[in-house]
């Protein structure tokens, strides 16, 4: 995935409201769309690099729009959480995760489940059990390259996993997709210290048979595309 405009480069000076970030780049001070709903633990402190992009419609009240943060150790970090299904979109479409690979039919955002939720991607291939896959992105990095999800208490995300668990035992395929979004993760573990009930739930999935699977992106600048397969551990 590249990014449809040249990122620009500034200095977060604060993250207010969720949604607003003001920085500074060269001379201009400016405010940012932050599009994220998260804590965004360590993903962005005072003084770290910031990139943004720029949208040229008028309609828009900020047309920037925050996009990866760099810490001072030099990771890359995607902090606009839309790019998560993006890059699972463009992962499926290519072939990319070899496990979800060879489906013919890729469609997002489907209606399913008890609880009403919409399933990231359903994958079929013509007899086959279809193959549910929920897209999780993963940013909170602990010491010693640990990543985790999620990154504080997610009554949605223990949703999500409910509703995986019923498709499982149903005979289809049930995924969750753990799409990295920081250069310094190398591996992956659900938070149990943040959401004990997640911990407990994602185990009840695991033997029902719900798969998982973490990749993480090359973030730059420039783009991004998933390419390195991680350690998950339960």
């Amino acid at each position: 995935m590249q990014f449809s405009s040249c990122l620009r480069r500034g200095r977060l000076i604060r993250r207010y409201q969720r949604f607003l970030a003001d920085v500074q780049a060269g001379d201009h001070h400016l405010t940012l769309h932050c599009p994220n709903t998260g804590r965004m633990t360590a993903c962005g402190e005072p003084g770290w690099e910031v990139y943004y992009s720029t949208s040229d419609n008028p309609r828009r009240k900020y047309a920037h729009t925050w996009e990866l943060s760099r810490n001072p150790g030099g990771d890359f970090i995607c902090v606009n959480t839309i790019r998560a299904n993006q890059l699972a979109a463009e992962a499926l479409e290519q072939g990319l995760i070899p496990e979800l690979a060879g489906y013919r039919r890729h469609r997002a955002e489907v209606r399913y489940g008890e609880e009403g939720s919409r399933i990231d991607f359903l994958l079929s291939q013509g007899g086959a059990p279809d193959c549910y896959v929920e897209v999780k992105s993963v940013t909170l990095l602990a010491p010693g390259g640990q990543g985790y999800f999620p990154d504080t208490q997610s009554l949605r995300a223990q949703k999500h996993v409910r509703e995986l668990m019923v498709q499982a035992r149903a005979g289809h395929r049930a995924v969750l997709l753990f799409c990295v979004l920081h250069t310094g993760i190398e591996r992956v573990a659900p938070a149990r210290h943040l959401d004990p009930a997640y911990g407990r739930l994602l185990d009840e999935a695991l033997a029902a048979g719900v798969e998982c699977l973490a990749w993480r992106a090359d973030i730059s600048p420039e783009g991004m595309q998933l390419a390195v397969p991680l350690p998950f551990s339960p």
